[in-house]
């Protein structure tokens, strides 16, 4: 696809990025890890990262805004624009040699995430999007899965670590869903839990309690993909709440009944 400008800045930003975190990931028993949570690590690898994202996005767009999991939010002089950056989803996979975690870029525009980069630099794949052009991975168009019955879907999701409070939620919704479904996967990284249901290898994802940079790129893939996606309590706003639901068509409306209870 030719992309626009920004989302060839994003391509750009997130490969860098990703070139960096490749570097680490070969040498992941030597990195220094700080304890940033209960279960929530932080490495000299996200940091790294997540400088290299800052020079190249706000190299290129130096007037827009910035949010991003280590750094925060630095306000732009263009109040309209925000680049919205996970330099490492699924960072404890990261840490435990686990080859399943991705650099997440999303473009906001009054309010709207309008571009999309979910980045898997250990399989080399490019999921991005931008409205009304279409999902992609690398060079080929995405579709969600056509599938529409839930017995034959399998479903994605995080589920709570280290004494969240949220385990006895995700919980009942996995005693409602685990019979209903041909199954349910915890891969760890929510950007590419989004991306794989744009992709048709999940036919729906949902998670509770996230960042607006852990889901942010993936609505706008899963959308582009011809993908539904609200947030769980039906009418709150979706990047506010954290709490994301998505799907394809058919199944959609039958999940979100599963897990909305």
């Amino acid at each position: 696809m030719v992309g626009s400008a920004n989302l060839n800045v994003m391509i750009k930003a997130a490969r860098k990025a990703g070139r960096s975190l490749v570097k680490d990931f070969r040498e992941v028993e030597n990195l220094q890890v700080s304890m940033k949570g209960a279960g929530d690590f932080v490495s000299k690898a996200d940091i790294a990262a997540e400088q290299i994202l800052k020079e190249e996005l706000l190299g290129a767009r130096p007037t827009y805004g910035w949010l991003a999991e280590e750094g925060g939010e630095i306000p732009g002089q263009d109040p309209t624009r925000r680049w919205i950056v996970d330099p490492l989803d699924g960072t404890t996979n990261f840490l435990h040699g686990l080859p399943h975690w991705a650099v997440s870029i999303a473009l906001e525009h009054k309010g709207k995430i309008v571009a999309g980069v979910v980045f898997d630099p250990a399989k080399d794949e490019m999921f991005l999007a931008e409205k009304g052009e279409g999902a992609w991975l690398n060079q080929s168009r995405l579709r969600v899965s056509g599938r529409s019955r839930m017995i034959e879907s399998i479903f994605a999701t995080g589920l709570p670590f280290g004494g969240r409070s949220d385990l006895p939620e995700t919980l009942q919704d996995l005693a409602r869903l685990m019979p209903a479904c041909a199954g349910v996967r915890r891969w760890g990284a929510a950007a590419l839990d989004m991306a794989y249901v744009a992709a048709g290898r999940y036919e729906g994802f949902w998670e509770r309690r996230l960042n607006v940079w852990d889901i942010a790129a993936g609505t706008i893939i899963v959308r582009e993909a011809g993908g539904l996606v609200e947030a769980i309590a039906d009418g709150d706003d979706l990047l506010a709440s954290g709490e994301v639901i998505c799907a394809n068509e058919p199944i959609f409306g039958k999940f979100a009944d599963v897990i909305r209870g």
